[in-house]
């Protein structure tokens, strides 16, 4: 989620993350760098716990078995927020908005794996929810009207994700929107009052 989100943003209001003054390949070095960490990395990890005999299955399916990933995954987001804030601090001072929204997609997760220490939370409605509350925010804030198809799109998308995860007994309806109001809030957030 937070590689389609930098991406869109990336892409279409350039301006609002601060990467406007750079070109497309350099946009697309930097997306390559946010994919990998929260998305390539805590996927092999995923899976080398799951080979390792650490957890269950793949689909983290009981609570147990997302204790792990989690924290991995939060570490994860976590280096990549102190990356893009402090190691790239050229970066950072041009286009700070990159590593505040991987904070707040970094506060997300720990706020779900949290959660999960005792209730299994929609992660998929968490991330799906930051993404809409995100982009819902910039429309708002930044007038950006450019993001309204793709909003629309994502609430499409959305409702596809979370009828497939209810289709496949994954959660249940009260984990998913509390999932997506979770996302929701954070993002919106700080959108608001960071970016």
């Amino acid at each position: 989620m937070p590689t389609l989100l930098l991406g869109m943003l990336f892409f279409t209001t350039p301006a609002v993350v601060g990467v406007d003054m750079f070109t497309p390949p350099i946009r697309l070095t930097l997306l390559g760098f946010v994919g990998m960490t929260t998305f390539v990395i805590p996927a092999l990890g995923i899976y080398y716990l799951y080979r390792a005999g650490y957890i269950q299955s793949l689909h983290l399916d009981n609570l147990a078995d997302r204790r792990l990933p989690y924290f991995i995954t939060v570490l994860l987001y976590g280096f990549a927020t102190y990356f893009f804030r402090y190691q790239l601090a050229q970066l950072s001072e041009l286009a700070p908005q990159i590593s505040i929204v991987l904070a707040s997609v970094t506060v997300s997760i720990a706020l779900v794996a949290i959660i999960s220490l005792n209730w299994k939370i929609s992660a998929h409605g968490t991330g799906f929810g930051g993404l809409l509350g995100a982009t819902f925010g910039i429309v708002v804030k930044f007038g950006e009207h450019i993001l309204l198809y793709p909003l629309l799109g994502l609430v499409v998308l959305g409702g596809l994700l979370m009828s497939a995860r209810l289709h496949l007994n994954a959660h249940t309806p009260a984990q998913i929107s509390a999932g997506v109001l979770l996302g929701l809030v954070v993002s919106l957030a700080t959108v608001w009052w960071f970016v």
